[in-house]
């Protein structure tokens, strides 16, 4: 959704490099290496340009050590670009680091901003002092959230005694207190179990739609982005390798579909709709291509009229396997699979 003053987030070009002293190999490295003079600089991120409309959810993804990292950290405001430009709702957040912070909400995974011996309400109460939110407002906004994450049976117990689901809801809230435009999640849902994580992606989804935050999600758990997302934006070797729909991604790279049919008596299957690709007595997978209209009704229409079938399903392609595969190849694939 194009928004009249353009971007809520706004990169353009960036770069950060870290400088290390280069080890000295011999006698005395050590010493050596710590009164050298030389250095070997490492760019972490290379020449990275994209923008955030208010209003969406995107999933930021990445292999360890993409720059996944350390382009949240410039946008959060925590380092300073070494070239290009940021900006998040028209400030430098390096520069403007306070007023960034009352612009953003940030949520990692495996750090928790609430404090580790007071009740989970207590550490509501000093966020929203932190943040100057009027009493009335603060109540309000948090017998919400302590609902809608069903927060209510522990929100007196001291965060070191709860669960890791629990600490997740407690800092989600936390973090939308104040009402932040933008949300930073990093592994929101790592570790936890099924029932946690569809707690968490239901929460986030609210948010985004009923709230219009705008959310920025890294995670390697790519059942996150399927359920959330429709943007993603790729990055490796600190520079984008994609960014655009995850629809069209899996359109152009993941193009077909399985149909696994269990038929009444052993046999192959053929039909002009369809190859098959394997047969296991009587279990015969085919595969078609997903993006012709009414695809699947064909084939399957085809199958049961050939052949007396017991069961079929079909098997949608997964974003994983196309991802992994961008990975291994640092790069987007030369065409459909």
């Amino acid at each position: 959704m194009a928004s009249a003053e353009g971007p809520l987030v706004r990169v353009e070009g960036l770069v950060k490099e870290f400088r290390r002293v280069k080890r000295v190999p011999g006698r005395f490295s050590a010493i050596r290496t710590f009164l050298g003079r030389d250095h070997d600089v490492i760019r972490a991120v290379n020449d990275v340009s994209f923008g955030i409309e208010s209003g969406e959810l995107i999933g930021f993804l990445g292999p360890n050590g993409a720059g996944k990292s350390t382009t949240i950290k410039m946008l959060t405001g925590i380092l300073t670009p070494t070239a290009g430009a940021v900006s998040v709702a028209g400030r430098d957040p390096s520069r403007e680091r306070k007023a960034n912070a009352a612009t953003i909400g940030v949520v990692f995974g495996q750090r928790s901003q609430l404090w580790w011996d007071l009740p989970l309400r207590e550490s509501f109460r000093a966020v929203r002092d932190l943040y100057g939110v009027p009493p009335a407002d603060g109540d309000h906004r948090q017998a919400e959230l302590v609902e809608l994450l069903e927060m209510k049976e522990f929100l007196d117990a001291p965060v070191r005694q709860l669960s890791l689901g629990q600490r997740m809801r407690g800092d989600l809230a936390a973090a939308m207190l104040y009402q932040p435009r933008l949300l930073f999640l990093d592994e929101p849902t790592v570790g936890l179990d099924v029932v946690a994580k569809q707690r968490i992606r239901e929460f986030v989804a609210h948010a985004n739609i009923a709230r219009g935050t705008t959310v920025l999600l890294t995670t390697h758990d790519l059942e996150d982005v399927e359920r959330l997302c429709r943007r993603i934006v790729l990055i490796d070797h600190g520079r984008v390798l994609y960014d655009g729909g995850l629809a069209e991604l899996m359109a152009r790279y993941a193009p077909y579909r399985e149909l696994v049919v269990t038929l009444a008596e052993p046999s192959d299957v053929t039909v002009a709709e369809a190859e098959q690709v394997a047969r296991d007595g009587p279990v015969v997978r085919l595969r078609f291509r997903s993006d012709r209209v009414r695809a699947a009704p064909q084939v399957i229409a085809a199958v049961t009229a050939a052949h007396d079938v017991v069961d079929l399903s079909v098997v949608e392609p997964r974003l994983e396997a196309v991802i992994a595969r961008i990975y291994i190849e640092r790069g987007l694939p030369e065409g459909p699979e």
